[in-house]
């Protein structure tokens, strides 16, 4: 019946369990090639910090409560 491959959603199980109180949402936005991942709803940045690798690293009062990653589909292309 369901004819989603699930063996790629499994693989999300370690990032779950290792993110900050074990909660994760995201959302990818495919016209800008972004990947939002939130480790806390509802969240209000009030600071943000750019990696080397084009991730940026959303805080809240000093805490990571999320991780938006350009160019996503370039990291992952389709296998």
């Amino acid at each position: 019946m369901a004819s989603v491959t699930i063996d790629r959603y499994m693989q999300l199980i370690p990032a779950v369990k290792h993110s900050p109180k074990q909660y994760l949402w995201s959302s990818y936005d495919a016209e800008a090639d972004v990947l939002y991942v939130n480790f806390k709803k509802p969240s209000h940045a009030d600071d943000s910090e750019l990696t080397d690798d084009d991730v940026i690293i959303r805080y809240e009062q000093g805490e990571v409560i999320g991780l938006t990653i350009l160019n996503a589909n370039q990291r992952f292309p389709e296998s």
